[in-house]
């Protein structure tokens, strides 16, 4: 089978707290508009991948949806669940067995932190009991270190937070959207050291749906060719420092799963990151974007000192960053919250992000995402 794959139809609810509605309701609204937006019927598709982490089974959206007999899969694969409903997508499409299909990820998280459990993650109960379940105590530890060894500022945490809210007030689908002041996130309550409360993202709601077809079927539905260039989702290698794979070897590690997924990525598209016009980054809290600028493979560690000071990740920067806020203005409802990346960068390489819209007509796209216990995944677009 000859072409890409391509994305032809993304539908959004919007992130946040929605009181009244379930995740599964979510959902079914983000299909109904993706489909919309395609310009398909349900009975069209062929086929879904649905994620969601706490909010009940994604198949069961027929009920609403229709009884079509389709073949429908649950992908459950933590924070990396959308990512990895996407790639299972965009397979069953390069494979010739299907021509039109869905990813769809929704969630609806309670209020606080997620509940991990040691067992859950074959870690013993000390983990636990030391607080590194609680993952705003696991990253707070882990961007110390990284400041300390590659001489990043407080204050640079700051910019990305302040960065996130102010692109926020743009994107219709974000939970926060009112900017705050660079001393004010400073200054704000302290929640890990170094962290305050504006540097985290916190558990939320929504739902993404996105349509993917041949790029056959693409061009009979008469839409503009956005093509899925890579898709590519990794596990954690030897001696890497990860969420919930918690120790530093001596030595240390020679890669990440961010690194190695991005290195595949990119093998599969044919450019390199100098290529990339706009990159959603994982952000669950400021040091990740940090972190993920360099593993990405679009600075050297410590550099993102001088980028973030210099505004190279601003909208109109050398390489806008989280342009809709990313998971710190948008909150990360777990089965939503990649797709949502996917969307945002289909948004932008349409032309239609407004007061959000990267200048210059960009033609390709970066997302990354990252969860327990060390997992990414990575999506490049080209229009």
């Amino acid at each position: 089978m000859s072409g890409d794959v391509c994305i032809v139809g993304i539908g959004i609810h919007p992130f946040g707290r929605t009181d009244g509605v379930s995740g599964l309701d979510q959902g079914v609204f983000a299909v109904r508009q993706a489909l919309a937006d395609a310009g398909v019927a349900w009975q069209d598709l062929q086929f879904a991948y649905g994620g969601s982490d706490a909010a009940g089974n994604p198949d069961t959206m027929v009920e609403r949806l229709g009884l079509t007999g389709m073949q429908f899969i649950n992908v459950r694969n933590g924070c990396a669940a959308g990512g990895s409903a996407l790639f299972s997508a965009q397979m069953a499409i390069k494979s010739g067995e299907f021509e039109l299909g869905l990813a769809v990820g929704f969630d609806k998280h309670p209020r606080g932190a997620f509940n991990a459990l040691p067992s859950e993650y074959n870690l013993p109960d000390w983990y636990g009991d030391a607080g590194y379940m609680v993952t705003t105590q696991f990253f707070a530890n882990k961007i110390t270190r990284y400041m300390h060894l590659h001489g990043i500022s407080r204050t640079t945490l700051g910019r990305v937070a302040e960065k996130a809210f102010r692109n926020a007030v743009h994107a219709p689908h974000a939970w926060r959207r009112e900017p705050v002041a660079l001393d004010e996130i400073l200054e704000g309550a302290m929640v890990s050291d170094p962290y305050s409360k504006y540097m985290f993202c916190s558990p939320a709601e929504g739902g993404v749906a996105l349509i993917l077809a041949s790029e056959k079927k693409a061009r009979e539905l008469g839409k503009p060719l956005i093509r899925l260039k890579a898709a590519a989702m990794r596990t954690r290698p030897p001696k890497s420092f990860e969420v919930f794979a918690p120790s530093v070897e001596i030595g240390g590690g020679t890669a990440t799963a961010t690194q190695i997924a991005s290195a595949a990525a990119f093998e599969m598209a044919g450019i390199g990151p100098q290529d990339i016009a706009i990159a959603q980054l994982q952000d669950t809290e400021c040091g990740a974007e940090i972190m993920h600028m360099a593993e990405n493979g679009f600075c050297k560690d410590g550099e993102q000192e001088a980028w973030l000071a210099e505004g190279r990740t601003e909208i109109g920067g050398a390489l806008p960053v989280n342009t809709d806020g990313g998971c710190l203005a948008c909150g990360e409802p777990i089965g939503a919250s990649g797709l949502r990346q996917v969307y945002e960068n289909v948004v932008q390489l349409r032309g239609d992000g407004g007061g959000r819209q990267v200048p210059g007509d960009p033609r390709t796209a970066y997302t990354h995402v990252y969860g327990a216990p060390g997992v990414s995944a990575v999506t490049i677009l080209e229009r």
